[in-house]
């Protein structure tokens, strides 16, 4: 059996997830995408909007969009305290491309921070789904 560590992903409204895992790859400000694997050094680091992915210990993956917050490596637990995280089975992808659609429209015009803020939430989403020219109703 491969080695595992505990994964708490965690937002202020719930707990999304607690459990054994094998792997997590998400992304950090600054320091673009980093993945943590069972015995990892001790890591703390802010993270931006991005598709997290957490590879459970039967194999399986667990795709989740992160919207800020801060990732915590520590012996052998790593910790994602999320600012907002929404599993993609829960995302409403057709939502989530007319948030992008708006944003992209919004910023063709002007610079907007809360447009680029609207845009970055709609990529996690929709790469947590799938991607952008995933079928509608993939995951």
């Amino acid at each position: 059996m491969a080695a595992t560590m505990q994964v708490e992903v965690v937002s202020p409204e719930r707990v999304l997830f607690s459990g054994e895992a094998t792997q997590v790859v998400t992304r950090t400000l600054g320091g673009g995408e980093i993945a943590f694997l069972p015995g990892h050094a001790p890591f703390l680091g802010a993270l931006v909007e991005s598709h997290t992915r957490v590879t459970l210990a039967d194999g399986q993956v667990l795709d989740l969009a992160v919207h800020g917050g801060f990732v915590q490596v520590s012996g052998t637990t790593v910790s994602i305290l999320s600012d907002q995280a929404e599993l993609a089975d829960q995302i409403d992808r057709p939502r989530a491309l007319r948030a992008k659609e708006r944003a992209e429209d919004t910023l063709r015009r002007e610079h907007d921070a809360e447009a680029a803020a609207a845009l970055a939430r709609a990529h996690a989403r929709l790469n947590a789904t799938g991607g952008i020219g995933a079928a509608a109703g993939a995951h």
